[in-house]
Formats: C-alpha cells, structure tokens, sequence
C-alpha cells in the first residue's frame, strides 16, 4: 500500500522493480486521510506509506521492506560485499530517511504552517533538504562513481533517487551537483517506472 508521490513509497517500488518482482499497488490517498482508515492502522503502526504485504506478512517502514525484500529475494542484490562500501550505503540511506525526506512531510508541512505560517513550509523544506544533500555529498565525495557508490546500483541509489526528483519538482531545490546523477537513473527503467507520474494514482498538480 503506497501513495504516488512519497519518496519513501518511490524506493519501494524501485527495489520491486530491481528485483524483478511483480506487486500489486493499492493507493493510499494521504490528503484524504485513508492511511488512517481501521484497514491501514492494522498495518502501519504510524499510519505511513508504504507498507508490503507479502503473503502472510506484513511490514511497515520503507527501509524494514527493503531489508526483508534484500533477505528473502536475492537476486540483485542492493548491498555490496565490501563492508566499507556496504556501511557507506547504510549511512547513506539513513541520512536520507532520517534527516531529509522525514521533513518534508505532510504531517510537519502542517505543522510548520500552524506553528509558524503557511509562508515558511517551503523554506524550511529548502533549508533541511539542502543541508542533507550537502552532508551527502560529503559522504559520497570518495566513492560515487556512476551511481552513488560506485558503478552498481545499491542501497543508496534507491533512497537518493527519489529524493532528488522530489527536490526538483516538488521544492525547487537547486540540485545542480546531482544532476550526474539524476541522469543516470534517468537511464533505468526500473527507477523510472517507480516514479510518481508513472503511478496510476498520480495526481497533477
């Protein structure tokens, strides 16, 4: 269960479609409320996107999904052998699921609004989106290559990628010094068919 345009629901899909694994996709509509519905609340102990039912389980939180998919279906595997390369992915995707994409969402956009003005979302969006892709880029400074950690595609790319898409289109971030990289993912069809206008709950704004 996924919404198209959370980040956190795009890398999801991108490692569905890495792996080769059809899934069905059923929309969570977050402006209407739905990830609360009783059905929802049984799944996703905070209410978020996404969540994937796999038979008999069921698990909430992108990055748990993607660890249990990286167990349980081994074919493309999103983490390197090397243990320095591996860690650099870990820090990676941490950075991105901790200190950037959970600042943009709903829940602290209205917050922001309440608390200080409607007027200060986007800059506060801005502010801590631009501060995670400059700390990234720092850590990736020695071993980026093609992609983010070097010339496969690995764990960082999946959270990378969507989160630069949604930089560009959603917050207007300069992303100048990603372009390389948005680039390269611009090349797979995996990453592509994950992205939100590929969706069919995909809304224009």
């Amino acid at each position: 269960m996924a919404e198209f345009q959370a980040s956190s629901s795009c890398r999801v899909r991108i490692a569905l479609n890495l792996k080769g694994l059809k899934y069905e996709y059923r929309s969570v509509n977050l402006l209407k409320g739905e990830q609360f519905s009783p059905e929802f609340s049984k799944l996703s102990p905070l209410n978020y996107v996404p969540t994937l039912v796999d038979g008999d389980m069921a698990v909430a939180e992108s990055f748990a999904i993607l660890m249990y998919l990286e167990d349980k279906y081994p074919q493309h595997p999103f983490l390197p052998s090397d243990l320095h390369k591996r860690v650099i992915n870990y820090q990676a995707a941490s950075l991105v699921s901790s200190s950037i994409q959970p600042l943009q969402n709903l829940v602290e956009q209205k917050y922001i609004a309440e608390k200080v003005g409607s007027d200060e979302k986007l800059s506060w969006v801005k502010h801590h989106m631009e501060k995670g892709f400059t700390a990234l880029k720092k850590l990736l400074k020695h071993h980026a290559a093609r992609y983010a950690t070097g010339d496969q595609v690995f764990l960082a790319d999946l959270f990378i990628a969507p989160q630069i898409h949604d930089a560009i289109t959603r917050f207007d971030v300069d992303m100048i010094y990603s372009m390389r990289l948005k680039e390269a993912y611009n090349e797979l069809a995996a990453f592509q068919d994950a992205m939100p206008e590929k969706q069919p709950d995909y809304l224009q704004s």
